[in-house]
């Protein structure tokens, strides 16, 4: 009896890419990463951070006793950030390419966030402001793409610090009303630096539709004659 052959599949490793000599751009998604490589050439290698790399830690550190997690309340509100658990490897690997690349440019998106997603990729790779270049596009075409990178910028630390503030605000405001909804009102409820001020606002509006007492308010008026040409008119009001 002969035996049966058994084909056995191997998957081989993707081969990383190499960045000696050549451009690094990192974009937010992976999606867009594909085509605007197709733009700028093999002179370049585009990859994707696929959004934010760094955050407020969840927990303080063992032995850390903090009200707001990676907040210094006593100091100006210092944030301190560290990598998102599950962009470690995204992380390494944009390490791995940045050290070995003749350049870095950080084409997050040209909104607050994207801005502040470039300057944490600089943080989180070690690169020196002076050694990022910064470029925005509104659309991704060929012309907006190449325009872009002849006309590159340093990261708007304006926009980071107005992301940040956004960030802290919301952490501060999550972390401490919060747990006094659980206590005063109900586990499970969460406070937010927007949503708690438009909740607000509806309550306070309903209150006032619920306290409105109607008045009826009649107003009548009356033409009485004796003759044609003699019309007295009357009002009331009540």
């Amino acid at each position: 009896m002969t035996k049966k052959k058994i084909r056995t599949h191997v998957r081989r490793a993707t081969a990383l890419p190499d960045t000696t000599g050549k451009q690094l751009v990192i974009v937010e998604s992976p999606a867009k990463a594909r085509t605007i490589n197709k733009y700028l050439g093999s002179e370049y290698i585009v990859a994707a951070s696929v959004g934010h790399v760094r955050d407020l830690p969840e927990k303080n550190p063992k032995g850390v006793k903090n009200p707001v997690p990676g907040v210094d309340l006593d100091h100006n509100f210092k944030p301190t950030y560290q990598i998102i658990k599950r962009k470690a490897a995204t992380v390494t690997e944009l390490k791995r390419l940045a050290k070995k690349a003749s350049g870095i440019w950080l084409a997050t998106d040209l909104d607050r966030e994207g801005e502040a997603i470039a300057w944490h990729l600089a943080e989180a790779l070690e690169v020196m402001p002076q050694n990022a270049n910064r470029v925005v596009f509104n659309a991704i075409t060929k012309s907006k793409i190449e325009n872009a990178f002849l006309h590159p910028r340093p990261i708007n630390m304006d926009k980071v610090n107005a992301q940040q503030a956004r960030r802290i605000l919301d952490r501060i405001v999550g972390y401490q009303v919060s747990p006094l909804l659980w206590k005063k009102v109900a586990g499970g409820l969460s406070a937010g630096r927007v949503q708690s001020v438009a909740v607000r606002l509806i309550v306070e509006r309903e209150r006032e539709i619920e306290s409105f007492i109607p008045n009826e308010y009649w107003k009548v008026m009356g033409y009485f004659t004796i003759d044609v040409d003699n019309v007295i008119p009357l009002r009331k009001a009540w």
